[in-house]
């Protein structure tokens, strides 16, 4: 660049005086709107004090894990001895009112979290990073001082380093820098004080991408947790926002007893269902080479009420990847089986754990297969699904998004 041109160039935004204007400008007139609303919106605290679970109750908390890696491959074994260290932050929003959907479901709460952590050599695998929804199900009864609980957790991980055959050859466990993150927490929240819980638990942690890019042994890793989780009423800074006053309103949720479950009126559907995905093959991994896949289910289901169900089905799958096997052989590319399992609803929400084996040739993925998966319904008939089919065991073959549609219920 010529210094002529240099200099001719705009000044940049931070030596820009109306810049820094237009943003104490725009800062003002935020803090004039915030503190305008507060006043508008300010409540007496002898008008509250005294109402039952008054207010909108959130908490937010922060954990520490280790343990130990479950690895399945080949050439990290040396680089996973050591196990993995991680952070986690959340967020959650408690319920408010008895009759909120959660109240068969033991008032859980549910929110949004953000996963760091170190889990073995950074040039290996990366400095991953998560970021992911929640639900907390408590499983003890209401008021008592340690409350045991279970939290699933679904979501993304990214920052991961994967596999390149000059850069990183070795790690078979990650073939992208993208992968899906689950988690599952299962513990208790020992009460402190007013507002401050402690945590603490085992906990399972799962990176995939489904062989969507291969290699993809995944990671799976099994440990230890501890945290501190704070409760506040969101409503508290409109009766008094004062960091020393004793006009306190009730920082957390009183659960109080559970409804019974219901049972429908109709727990008899038919489903059909279709989805999609891509896949590679290992003997191309590093490539771009990809292959389509699709799955087609017809379901019945039976619903013991309102959470409870079981399900049975057919299953047809097409995997385009088997052309490299049998070159030539379109009908080698379909695979039929049945599977069975159970469905564990929560409120628009399934969480399905199927397993199924194959009526036909299984193509050299084995006997068995799982087909764990997220279903949300739109509506009472269509619903969209994100799931998971495995082979050999519990190995992914394939993540697929679908659709599904449920035309009869009796």
């Amino acid at each position: 660049m010529r210094k002529d041109d240099f200099l001719n160039q705009p000044k940049s935004s931070k030596s820009n005086p109306k810049f820094v204007r237009d943003i104490l400008a725009f800062l003002l007139l935020f803090l004039t709107i915030q503190l305008s609303f507060a006043q508008k919106n300010s409540i007496s605290f002898d008008d509250v004090k005294d109402i039952e679970n008054y207010g909108r109750f959130r908490y937010y908390e922060i954990r520490g894990h280790t343990g130990i890696h479950m690895y399945s491959g080949e050439y990290l074994n040396d680089k996973v001895a050591d196990g993995y260290g991680s952070v986690e932050v959340r967020y959650a929003w408690q319920p408010s009112k008895v009759d909120h959907w959660s109240n068969p479901y033991g008032f859980s709460s549910y929110g949004v979290g953000w996963y760091s952590g170190f889990i073995g050599d950074p040039q290996v695998f990366g400095k991953p990073n998560a970021v992911y929804g929640f639900v907390n199900f408590p499983l003890s009864k209401p008021n008592k001082k340690n409350i045991f609980e279970i939290n699933p957790a679904l979501g993304l991980t990214y920052n991961l380093t994967p596999y390149d055959s000059e850069t990183n050859p070795n790690n078979d466990a990650i073939g992208a820098r993208m992968a899906v993150y689950f988690g599952v927490h299962i513990g208790a929240a020992l009460r402190l004080s007013r507002s401050i819980d402690m945590t603490y638990g085992i906990d399972f942690t799962h990176f995939s991408n489904g062989r969507s890019n291969v290699p993809n042994y995944g990671l799976n890793m099994f440990g230890v947790n501890l945290g501190l989780r704070h409760y506040y009423n969101a409503d508290q800074h409109k009766v008094n926002n004062d960091p020393f006053t004793n006009e306190l309103i009730q920082a957390r949720f009183n659960r109080p007893d559970g409804r019974a479950l219901v049972k429908t009126t109709k727990p008899n559907s038919l489903n059909l269902y279709f989805a999609i995905g891509t896949v590679q093959n290992y003997s191309e991994q590093g490539s771009d080479k990809r292959y389509s896949v699709w799955s087609g289910v017809i379901d019945y289901r039976h619903k013991f009420n309102e959470m409870h169900g079981i399900s049975i089905g057919a299953d047809i799958f097409h995997d385009k990847s088997l052309v490299v096997r049998y070159p030539g052989d379109d009908s080698a590319l379909y695979l039929y089986g049945l599977h069975g399992g159970y469905d564990f609803m929560f409120w628009r929400l399934t969480i399905h754990a199927q397993i199924g084996a194959y009526l036909s040739d299984d193509r050299g993925k084995e006997a068995l297969y799982l087909r764990p998966a997220l279903q949300y319904d739109i509506n009472d008939w269509l619903h969209a699904q994100v799931g998971l089919k495995t082979r050999r065991g519990a190995a992914a073959d394939w993540i697929e998004f679908g659709i599904g549609v449920t035309p009869f219920k009796w």
